[in-house]
């Protein structure tokens, strides 16, 4: 799974060509924001929760609602977690597209990487959502997890990084959106009509049930059609990574990731009016609303850690971030609850209310030493 970050100079009319060369040192902003989004992920929730509740038990509604993914419309801020891992993906190729010679031989070979990363992430999505390993074709989906989404956003956003200014990427990002909107509202669903938002009622659902069929989740979360929302998220990070490529100031540079994080939730706020913020299905407001927290994100951590240079306390999310997909195949697949289990169960049952907090800590920082080790190895898994 590891392979070297292609890299691309454009002629004049494409976009990373007016772009300065690669910056010398590694945005550690990026790797940070990565890491901590991936931290919720593989264990960061509970650890969290379980620390709350040694001293306010029950955890607080209000708290542990944003813990959780909202039944149909809304959002919380568990929602962004596969929104912003998406934005964080996109916000990372025009750095590692940055030294293509722009030859037909190296464009050759761009395309052939751009493929096998599709398939990779494609298959490992299947392992750890897809039943893959499980050997049964009744149970194996072919379409259902994050990095399939990932893989669908990253082969529209390279394909259009490579090819369209980035004046084209910010239409075709809109386009999607608009796009995406209008098949949701006006194309009719047999027997309901267009227009309809509803759990297993709406066009992204048919599309889903008409191509992947037997092989869908069961889910209310829909893929196939979805994946222009999908593609228009990356596009965002896309975006932000050519303001931070960019030879503006530093300070200039975090203004206009501010500026993009407001208006795109100004934007999702006021689409929403007429088409509700709905995760499970990834309508375009919610794709804006969620665009606009992880632009904000980008703009704290790129301030604190990349401009004012305080970075020690981003190195836990550092160690994450450089082996983010790794992580999150090994998390899916090993059960490290049961480890720690195995290790300080009996202590946390000595432990009261701070037990559950012990179990998820001790599963947590199993998980992070073994990528410290391999941060210090310099042992980085790519796709």
């Amino acid at each position: 799974m590891r392979m070297e970050s292609a890299s691309t100079n454009l002629p004049s009319e494409k976009p990373l060509d007016s772009l300065p060369a690669k910056p010398k040192e590694r945005l550690a902003s990026i790797d940070a924001l990565r890491g901590f989004d991936m931290l919720w992920i593989i264990g960061g929730a509970p650890v969290f929760l379980g620390f709350v509740a040694i001293f306010v038990d029950p955890v607080p509604e209000w708290l542990a609602h944003q813990f959780r993914h909202v039944e149909w419309e809304g959002f919380t801020a568990w929602d962004l977690i596969m929104p912003l891992f998406l934005f964080v993906s996109g916000a990372s190729l025009p750095f590692s597209l940055a030294k293509w010679t722009g030859t037909d031989h190296d464009r050759k070979g761009l395309y052939l990487r751009l493929v096998r990363r599709i398939i990779l992430l494609w298959v490992l999505g299947m392992m750890v959502q897809g039943n893959l390993l499980r050997f049964d074709l009744s149970r194996l989906y072919l379409y259902s997890n994050t990095l399939q989404a990932i893989a669908s956003g990253y082969l529209v956003a390279t394909l259009l990084l490579l090819n369209v200014s980035i004046k084209g990427q910010v239409i075709a990002t809109g386009a999607l959106l608009v796009g995406y909107w209008g098949l949701l509202a006006f194309v009719p669903i047999p027997g309901h009509g267009a227009g309809v938002l509803e759990p297993y009622v709406n066009v992204a659902m048919s599309v889903d049930e008409a191509v992947l069929g037997r092989f869908r989740d069961g889910t209310k979360y829909t893929w196939v059609l979805s994946s222009m929302g999908f593609a228009a998220s990356v596009l965002f990070g896309c975006l932000a990574g050519h303001v931070l490529r960019s030879d503006r100031s530093p300070n200039k540079k975090t203004l206009m990731l501010l500026a993009a994080g407001v208006g795109c939730l100004a934007a999702g706020w006021v689409w929403a009016l007429w088409s509700p913020i709905i995760k499970h299905i990834w309508t375009s407001s919610m794709a804006l609303w969620a665009g606009g927290w992880s632009f904000l994100s980008l703009a704290v951590f790129y301030w604190v850690i990349d401009v004012k240079q305080y970075r020690k306390w981003a190195f836990p999310f550092v160690v994450i971030g450089m082996n983010a997909i790794g992580v999150y195949v090994a998390t899916h697949l090993i059960d490290f609850q049961h480890i720690s289990k195995g290790l300080v169960g009996h202590l946390a049952e000595r432990l009261g209310r701070a037990g559950p907090f012990v179990v998820s800590f001790t599963a947590l920082l199993i998980v992070w030493l073994i990528l410290l080790h391999l941060y210090r190895k310099k042992t980085f898994f790519r796709v």
